[in-house]
């Protein structure tokens, strides 16, 4: 288990200001899931992975895993990078030209403080190997490789020690866009099988919804939120978490009326919302909604229910596996996906609900 409390980090950036890239940053991975910071360039989440490396030195905090502390302004420690017994992949993989595939897994066991006899040393790259299926290429050099497979071969460096914590920053983003989805899939089946607690940092929203069981979106060295990516996609914590994590419509509104089980009806430009939420709110407050454009039903005749309006298409987009429609609603123009079936060419009258369940409130504003 990692734990991470209180985090600060500050530096100097060249015109002599101070960066704040780690802010009261705090979180715990359970043993064995994977964690994603999330965020954009700049917000301080490869600051973060770099201080729990010990990369970096924080100004305050604490850092342990499994108990054991590697970081902490109050107790005085600060223990080295290569003292901590973590696994770290780069974005760029820092593959040994000059070595084949076996030489490059088998290095950290060579150079590091344990004593492994020739046969330990064979043995347990050739299971990481296998985990990662390049066991048949272990003779070949590394320059031969593909971009996939040098990513995997980082990954098998960083494992064959047998890490407490696996660390991995943008492992992904120097591949293809096929590619990337392939090895997301192939990332989730190692990370899975060998139950390693692992840190993953990444700008891309979908390799964190898709690999995660924890995400932790980061602004500006704070966390804005933290929860399991269902929960971070379908209600997210404020304004920039849903607009990072995802595409999504904000509506801005009046809240009218208070029904009954925390149901509302907020007066919009586009007419009154009913709405479903948790949130505390009194009458006359400004909202801010989010609704996520798959959540933006259209259809050629009106349908039964609530939240129904009729809009026209301005535009549409063919995607292949979906359509995303831009429909405008008196002033308003939304954006909403939908199945390829849905034909109503540009210009055309539609009908646009929305489900008071989806309307997610982000805030009073």
């Amino acid at each position: 288990m990692l734990n991470v409390a209180g985090l600060f980090t500050e530096y100097p950036n060249p015109q002599g200001e101070v960066v704040k890239a780690a802010q009261d940053v705090t979180f715990t991975v359970e043993e064995g899931h994977l964690f994603t910071l999330l965020g954009p360039s700049g917000c301080g989440k490869t600051t973060t992975l770099r201080s729990i490396a010990g990369l970096e030195r924080p100004k305050a905090g604490e850092i342990s895993v499994n108990g054991r502390v590697v970081y902490s302004s109050a107790k005085g420690v600060f223990i080295a990078p290569n003292r901590r017994g973590f696994g770290m992949v780069f974005q760029s993989y820092a593959i040994w030209p000059h070595m084949n595939v076996f030489q490059n897994t088998a290095f950290p066991l060579e150079v590091g403080d344990r004593h492994f006899s020739r046969t330990q040393i064979r043995d347990n790259v050739m299971r990481v190997l296998a985990a990662v299926q390049l066991d048949h290429l272990a003779d070949r050099e590394a320059t031969m490789l593909s971009g996939g497979q040098q990513q995997r071969l980082a990954l098998a460096r960083a494992l064959v020690m047998e890490p407490a914590l696996l660390l991995l920053d943008e492992p992904l983003s120097n591949l293809d866009a096929k590619l990337r989805e392939k090895m997301r899939f192939e990332l989730k089946r190692l990370q899975r099988e060998l139950k390693i607690t692992t840190v993953y940092v990444t700008h891309d929203q979908s390799e964190a919804l898709a690999l995660s069981h924890q995400i932790a979106v980061m602004n500006e060295g704070r966390i804005q939120q933290i929860g399991k990516p269902r929960d971070v996609y379908e209600r997210p914590a404020n304004r920039f978490v849903a607009d990072f994590v995802g595409n999504t419509n904000f509506i801005e509104g009046t809240l009218h009326a208070i029904g009954p089980g925390f149901h509302l009806t907020v007066r919009t430009e586009i007419g009154d919302i009913k709405i479903s939420t948790d949130l505390p709110v009194s009458a006359g407050d400004r909202v801010t909604m989010s609704v996520r454009p798959e959540d933006v039903a259209l259809s050629d005749t009106r349908p039964q229910g609530e939240n129904v309006w009729e809009g026209r298409v301005e535009q549409k987009v063919f995607l292949g596996e979906a359509i995303d429609f831009r429909v405008t609603v008196g002033p308003r123009e939304l954006l909403s996906r939908q199945h390829p079936a849905l034909r109503t060419p540009v210009g055309g009258p539609i009908f646009v609900q929305l489900d008071p369940e989806k309307c997610v409130l982000l805030k009073v504003v």
